[in-house]
């Protein structure tokens, strides 16, 4: 059991569901949160929670669905670990993780800041949170060439000062840029 952090704890149960693309990845299955459950979080955007299935704890990254609620990847190990499989109904506790944990950056990104000391300082002086966007708009391009331009174009709004990535929908509700993974 996960000890309540604030008003963002949730149990519930929901079905494991199985992505209909899974690419080149060993099997994984995904959960989409009930709406009710995605309200109680403080953004629509993605965000750092700890996730027990079946009693399996993990660290997830919620990913917006486009719909004001959000998914999660559920990998191969874990689905190894607890055992579960695709269609089957699961139990899930969910809660926030404050404060944010520092996101993972990127290393094409990491060597443009670093290229770019201007762009860097501003980096280090946003939010997480800011982070965590800036990151965000820049690996949900679909191509290399578009990823190249916003990693650019980052660099370049950083070292003039800008804090926040610019007419990004983190949410994915207004843009319609991203969705939970379809299913079977």
């Amino acid at each position: 059991m996960l000890i309540p952090e604030l008003d963002t704890y949730s149990s519930f149960d929901t079905t494991l569901l199985c992505p209909k693309n899974m690419g080149d990845e060993a099997p994984w299955a995904f959960v989409v949160l009930p709406l009710q459950v995605s309200e109680k979080l403080p953004r629509r955007g993605r965000m750092t929670v700890n996730v027990l299935l079946n009693g399996h704890a993990a660290q997830v990254l919620l990913e917006p669905d486009g719909q004001k609620s959000h998914w999660f990847k559920v990998d191969n190990d874990w689905l190894k670990e607890t055992g579960c499989e695709f269609d089957q109904r699961v139990q899930i506790e969910l809660d926030m993780i404050k404060p944010e944990p520092e996101p993972e950056v990127p290393q094409d990104l990491n060597q443009a800041l670093h290229n770019a000391p201007d762009a860097l300082n501003t980096w280090l002086a946003t939010t997480t949170i800011a982070r965590i966007d800036w990151i965000h708009w820049i690996v949900t391009a679909k191509q290399a060439k578009t990823r190249d331009k916003r990693i650019h174009d980052a660099c370049d709004m950083l070292a003039k000062g800008k804090k926040r990535v610019c007419c990004f929908d983190p949410s994915g509700f207004y843009s319609k840029a991203f969705g939970a993974p379809k299913t079977m």
